[in-house]
């Protein structure tokens, strides 16, 4: 896949996953994550570079096996829902977080935050 203008680093991607803002010259590579299609995707993508170590450190915790693969894929399971759910208020704060437009949707039946 060929790299868009602005591409940030990984370092910077992994900052950006986690929530950070990214520098003026990453701003059309935001505009891209966050507003072209599949930007649902990527979100769900972005939460499970997040999660899925969490829920490796779950699964060593002691106790009996079901429980220790029960509890990650509950967390796992939840924490996607709740972004599925949230993804066009989450879309909304980044959006401004970087000082970018947020696109008015009207299929939301609310207006984004």
């Amino acid at each position: 896949m060929p790299r868009l203008p602005g591409d940030p680093s990984v370092g910077r991607w992994l900052l950006f996953a986690v929530g950070f803002r990214l520098p003026a010259e990453n701003r059309e590579w935001v505009r891209h994550e966050l507003t072209d299609a599949g930007w649902r995707g990527r979100t769900v993508r972005r939460l499970l570079v997040l999660m899925v170590p969490i829920c490796i450190g779950l699964a060593f915790l002691p106790g009996p096996d079901w429980l220790r693969i029960a509890v990650p894929g509950f967390a796992l399971i939840a924490s996607v829902g709740t972004v599925l759910i949230s993804a066009d208020d989450v879309r909304a704060a980044r959006l401004k977080q970087h000082g970018l437009p947020v696109p008015n949707d009207p299929d939301l039946g609310h207006p984004t935050h």
